[in-house]
């Protein structure tokens, strides 16, 4: 997963024309470092249909505070610059959970944007 350091890497990101899901994180978080296991084999059964990238909370606060990002992690997906569905909760998240977040955004990014 590409780690995002600036606010202008984000909006490149997630201006993309794919579907980019962006993952809050910071370093403290102990439901953060929960998903750290597993993710990349999720990366790599998503690979070619969508973009991941991180970013930590503590990092870019200002662009935390206008993304409302309030828990971590936190999954927002985004496409052609505009947030489509996200994944919050003050819960730890399950990789059934958040497989199931990314298949519902693959499934709004289609609806919004068939190929």
């Amino acid at each position: 997963m590409k780690k995002l350091s600036t606010d202008a890497e984000f909006r490149e990101a997630a201006a993309g024309g794919g579907l980019t899901i962006a993952v809050f994180k910071a370093a403290w978080c102990k439901d953060c470092h929960f998903i750290d296991p597993f993710m990349p084999d999720v990366e790599r059964h998503y690979e070619g249909r969508v973009r991941f990238v991180e970013i930590d909370r503590d990092e870019l606060p200002d662009l935390c505070s206008e993304l409302n990002i309030l828990g971590i992690p936190s999954f927002i997906a985004f496409r052609d610059g505009k947030e489509l569905i996200r994944f919050v909760s003050k819960l730890r998240k399950t990789r059934e959970e958040i497989e199931q977040f990314i298949e519902r955004a693959i499934q709004v990014g289609d609806a919004l944007n068939p190929s």
